[in-house]
């Protein structure tokens, strides 16, 4: 299992999915949120392993 953080929300999901289908999984847009895991940025395409724990954060624009 993998835990997804975003805000105040976690979520347990199974291994083996990308990044990006975590967080369509959890109902997030990929294009709206970073994926963190042990501090450092990873891609939408990195496959997540068993006892991963990543942590989503809103990207923020404006001008």
């Amino acid at each position: 299992m993998i835990k997804v953080i975003f805000r105040d929300k976690e979520w347990e999901l199974r291994a083996g999915m990308t990044v990006r289908d975590a967080i369509l999984k959890v109902g997030l847009n990929p294009e709206a949120v970073l994926a963190v895991r042990d501090g450092k940025l990873i891609n939408e395409a990195t496959i997540l392993r068993d006892g991963d724990t990543i942590k989503l954060i809103a990207v923020v624009s404006g001008g």
